[in-house]
């Protein structure tokens, strides 16, 4: 983790105030690298992060046996893993509607009158949720006033430019050479 600002005692202030942030939301392990640059008379407040790779996302077909009666116009699913049915009764009650689920046991789910192929859905996905606390730890470090912000995002790299007036080119050039030397630094690392 590096921050950049000309005033060293802001920098060690923001320094904390990250590790601090990225603590609290428990993703300090899955963060691969952060870069902050602040400069106060500008105001600019830019903000690059890479995260680690995340496991793959997890299916129905990883969790459940499938049968469909089509008779009955039902699905059943015979749950193997409980680990995300929580994720599973979420996304179901949301795709079908609620009135439509019966969880007749811990182990078994019925789907009335399926209107979506619910076979290949994606249950939960672990990246998709390091990426919502990573937005969330990002909002949480960029200073109050600062509510004008520049998106950037590629791969596992997230970078914002934020300010309290119009986003300047020049700014995002910046991100871009920030970025540029995080990839730079993570190709050195690599064996």
């Amino acid at each position: 983790m590096k921050v950049e600002c000309y005033d060293e005692t802001g920098a060690e202030v923001y320094d904390m105030v990250v590790r601090q942030i990225l603590q609290d939301l428990q993703i300090t392990r899955a963060v691969k690298d952060l870069r902050v640059y602040v400069d106060p008379r500008e105001p600019l407040f830019i903000i690059v992060v890479s995260y680690e790779k995340t496991s793959p996302p997890v299916s129905l077909m990883d969790i459940a046996e499938y049968d469909k009666d089509r008779q009955a116009n039902e699905v059943f699913l015979k749950i193997r893993d409980e680990t995300y049915l929580p994720e599973l009764l979420s996304k179901l009650w949301e795709i079908e509607g609620r009135n439509k689920i019966h969880q007749s046991s811990r182990y078994e789910v019925i789907v009335d009158d399926p209107r979506t192929d619910i076979k290949n859905l994606v249950v939960y996905n672990p990246e998709e949720d390091l990426r919502k606390k990573i937005y969330d730890a990002l909002f949480r470090i960029i200073p109050e006033g600062l509510r004008v912000v520049d998106h950037y995002s590629e791969g596992n790299i997230i970078a914002l430019t934020a300010s309290d007036e119009p986003i300047k080119d020049e700014w995002l050039v910046k991100t871009q050479e920030v970025v540029k030397n995080m990839k730079a630094s993570e190709g050195r690392f690599r064996t």
